[in-house]
């Protein structure tokens, strides 16, 4: 089912026809998108969610769905088939968050929402079932301006070696990608600051910010049999800015 291909140009792509993935937190374009599109051109089923009304720019199946909410999302996971699961959605305001209502509501979604959509699947995807968390790496970096982002997103490394141990019984594994500085929607505000934006790219040994499609070819990784022995991992996708 996730066998492998090089090809010529020697880029290693996967064949996920008959696999059913979903994607929470796909609505917006940025990496969630790039992942479900990635899965779908792969030849996987697709089926993406996000808090918006209509997803913008892709013909995928959608569902609007609010992960704070534990009846709608057991609603949603209901009899609902699912090999692969992507926890994507995310929320973060930069220099908003230590306003400690808002700290609370972007724990909710980063990180219970993110558990509250792997319990609800977790029957779904017994004997073989992939679930790959979106982590970053704020989780191991202070960040002054989004401490809740960073709390949420160290508590989603933490959450993704637990239940990579207490899931692994059920056949099903569990590891995330941590990403780094990436071009998205969500990074636009703190893409204002030039001076920022210049450090960072300063720092980072590849010189550039990702994209959206640098996450994406780790998570096929991840959700592929050549990961087959992986499980509680988180992978830095970072272009090495978290090794210098």
């Amino acid at each position: 089912m996730n066998n492998a291909k090089f090809h010529k140009n020697a880029q290693l792509t996967y064949d996920f026809a008959g696999t059913s993935v979903i994607v929470i937190g796909a609505s917006r374009g940025g990496i969630g998108t790039s992942i479900a599109d990635t899965f779908a051109a792969s030849g996987a089923d697709v089926t993406i969610t996000g808090v918006e009304a209509k997803a913008l720019g892709t013909s995928l199946t959608y569902f609007q769905l609010d992960i704070t909410d534990t009846v709608a999302v057991r609603a949603f996971a209901h009899h609902r088939e699912c090999d692969v699961l992507v926890n994507c959605a995310a929320i973060t305001k930069r220099g908003e968050e230590h306003a400690p209502d808002f700290f609370s509501h972007v724990l909710d979604v980063n990180l219970t929402g993110s558990f509250r959509c792997a319990a609800a699947l977790h029957d779904a995807m017994k004997n073989g079932g992939r679930v790959i968390n979106v982590a970053s790496m704020y989780a191991r970096f202070g960040s002054p301006r989004n401490p809740a982002y960073g709390a949420s997103k160290a508590g989603i490394e933490q959450l993704t070696k637990s239940l990579a141990i207490a899931w692994a019984p059920d056949g099903i594994r569990v590891n995330a990608v941590a990403p780094g500085f990436i071009i998205t929607e969500q990074s636009a505000r703190a893409r204002e600051d030039t001076a920022f934006t210049a450090a960072i790219e300063a720092r980072t040994p590849l010189k550039r910010w990702g994209q959206p499609k640098d996450i994406a070819g780790a998570v096929l990784f991840l959700a592929s049999d050549q990961s087959a022995f992986m499980t509680g991992a988180t992978v830095p996708v970072d272009g090495g800015y978290s090794v210098v």
